[in-house]
């Protein structure tokens, strides 16, 4: 798949028409005579200079927020089932499952997501870094070290924070749809 959308990619960019431009010419200097028993080699050498002598394609940084919301998306869940089979805590699993309901609540609204920088951030950092971390540290543990610290109980802790970080960062990104009704609320008892 990857493969076929960058021929597809090639196919349709400005150096290849630039080029297949150059090698039309070289056809007809060709079939006028100019090129002689080398036309062959005109034809590859004009479609080169045509390719090389056409602008670069413009970098697009910016994915759509779909796409990035998706991406996101993708990742707690992968996380989140990832988690389900390993040996966590009982108590962790229906903590991640809270915080990962939160976060979907917001990531379900990606255009607004984009538009809203700190909750981008607040998001992107709580399922690519905090949640992966926080996670990760404790299945690093052998399992009598963590039985023995307590380090169960501190999983939990960590899952606890988060939770509430999660919980303020989707309280800013509603704050203003939890306006509106309020609003609409007003309206409707004055009318």
């Amino acid at each position: 798949m990857a493969t076929s959308d960058r021929v597809l990619r090639h196919l349709g960019s400005w150096k290849n028409l630039a080029g297949c431009t150059g090698g039309l010419i070289g056809l007809a200097l060709h079939f006028t005579g100019l090129a002689g028993s080398y036309w062959v080699a005109v034809v590859a050498g004009l479609y080169g200079v045509g390719a090389l002598a056409a602008p670069p394609e413009r970098i697009t940084l910016v994915t759509a927020p779909e796409e990035e919301a998706g991406e996101l998306r993708r990742e707690l869940d992968a996380l989140v089932a990832r988690v389900r089979a390993l040996r966590v805590p009982d108590e962790a699993v229906p903590r991640l499952d809270e915080i990962a309901e939160v976060l979907r609540g917001v990531l379900d609204r990606p255009r607004e997501l984009r538009a809203d920088p700190d909750a981008l951030h607040a998001v992107t950092r709580l399922v690519g870094t905090d949640l992966p971390l926080s996670v990760q540290t404790y299945l690093n543990l052998p399992w009598w070290y963590a039985a023995t610290r307590g380090s169960g109980a501190e999983l939990v802790r960590q899952l606890d924070l988060l939770h509430a970080d999660a919980v303020r960062a989707a309280e800013r990104f509603h704050s203003a749809d939890a306006r509106r009704q309020a609003d609409h609320t007003r309206y409707l008892e004055d009318r």
